[in-house]
C-alpha cells in the first residue's frame, strides 16, 4: 500500500459480491452478519459475503487506501469519499446524494466538486443476480421462455447503457466495469442444473453470461467514443477466473468452503483449508479469489484482463 492514494475518492455499485454491509440494513432473507462470514477479516463480522476481504476492498489497497469504502448506509462526513450501496438506479440515487455532500464538503462550489469527482476512481460490478435469480431461476420468472439468451442480454445492456450515462452525468471520469464472472460453474448452479456433459461447468449459464459480455465490452467502446472526457474500461472478469485454478494452488472448485453446494448458515462449520477452496459459500468467491481477481483487475497479466486499459492505467489517467 502506498503512502498517499493514487485517486482522491473511490465509489463502488455493485451486488454482493462487492457489497461490505450494506445488506445489514436491508429488509432481505440474504444476512450475513453471523459466524462464519467474515471469519477472516480483521474486524470479524462486517455482512461481507465472503470469509475476508471482497474484490473491492483490495483493489482499494491497490490504489493506496489506508480504509476500506463503509457502506453507504453507515457512511458520514469524509467518509463519503470512499463509499458505495441495492438495485443500481437506487444506488444512482445514493450516489447523488453524496454528490451533494461531498458539493458541501468543497464548500459550495459546483466547479470543485465537478473536477474533484474526476479525479475519483469508479467501480461497476452488476448483473449476476439478473441471471442466477432471474433468467435461470425459471420456476419463479418467465425471463428465460420471454427472451432469448441474446436478446436477455440487449435488454440488460441497453439498461445498463442508460445508467453508466447517469453516473457520467454526475462527474464519474474514471469508471472500470466488471464483466460478468463463470457464473455457471458456482456451486449453487451446479447444484441446481448439474455440470454439463463433458464440462465442470453449466455451459448454458456460462454462453448466456458470455453474450452479455460481449455486448458491454462494445457498450465500453461506445462510451468511451461518445465521451471524450471520460475513461471507461472493461474488467474480463469470466477471463480472469476461467484459468486452471489448480495451477494457482486450489485444490476444490466445486463446493463451498462453508455449506458446500448449499446455504452457509450460523451453525455450519467452515472447512480450515480455506485457502484451497475458489468458494467461500455457494454464491461467493473466497478472499484468496478476491485477491487474484483484483490483483489481474488493477495490473492486466494478459491483454485480454482489460480493454482498453487496467484500473492502475486508469488512476493515472
Amino acid at each position: 500500500m502506498v503512502s498517499d492514494p493514487q485517486v482522491p475518492c473511490y465509489f463502488n455499485f455493485g451486488d454482493s459480491l462487492s457489497d461490505n454491509g450494506n445488506n445489514n440494513a436491508l429488509l432481505t432473507l440474504a444476512k450475513v452478519n453471523f459466524r462464519p462470514y467474515g471469519i477472516d477479516f480483521p474486524t470479524g463480522l462486517t455482512g461481507r459475503f465472503t470469509n475476508g476481504r471482497t474484490i473491492v476492498e483490495v483493489i482499494a489497497e491497490r490504489l493506496g487506501f489506508k480504509s476500506y469504502p463503509p457502506a453507504f448506509a453507515t457512511a458520514r462526513g469524509q467518509e463519503i469519499l470512499i463509499g458505495d450501496r441495492v438495485t443500481m438506479n437506487e444506488q444512482l440515487r445514493n450516489y447523488q446524494i453524496s454528490v451533494r455532500q461531498i458539493a458541501v464538503i468543497q464548500g459550495d462550489n459546483d466547479i470543485a466538486t465537478a473536477k474533484y469527482l474526476s479525479r475519483c476512481m469508479f467501480t461497476v460490478g452488476i448483473g449476476s443476480n439478473n441471471y442466477i435469480n432471474n433468467y435461470f431461476m425459471r420456476s419463479l420468472h418467465q425471463a428465460n421462455g420471454q427472451y432469448t439468451p441474446d436478446l436477455y442480454a440487449v435488454v440488460l445492456i441497453d439498461q445498463y447503457s442508460q445508467q453508466l450515462k447517469t453516473l457520467y452525468e454526475y462527474e464519474a471520469r474514471k469508471v472500470a466495469i466488471f464483466g460478468l464472472g463463470t457464473i455457471g460453474c458456482i456451486p449453487g448452479e451446479l447444484a441446481k442444473f448439474g455440470a454439463s456433459p463433458g464440462s465442470a461447468c453449466v455451459d448454458e449459464i456460462n454462453d448466456a453470461v458470455q453474450l452479455f459480455n460481449d455486448r458491454l465490452k462494445l457498450l465500453v467502446d461506445d462510451l468511451n467514443a461518445k465521451f471524450s472526457d471520460t475513461r471507461f474500461t472493461y474488467i474480463n472478469i469470466f477471463g480472469i477466473g476461467s484459468v486452471d485454478a489448480t495451477t494457482l494452488g486450489f485444490t476444490v472448485t466445486n463446493t463451498g468452503c462453508c455449506g458446500g453446494q448449499n446455504v452457509c448458515l450460523p451453525i455450519t462449520i467452515p472447512c480450515r483449508n480455506r485457502s484451497e477452496y475458489v468458494f467461500w459459500d455457494q454464491f461467493h468467491p473466497s478472499e484468496d479469489v478476491n485477491v487474484i481477481l483484483a490483483g489481474r483487475s488493477y495490473i492486466s497479466e494478459s491483454p485480454s484482463d482489460a480493454h482498453p486499459i487496467d484500473i492502475h492505467t486508469l488512476a493515472q489517467a
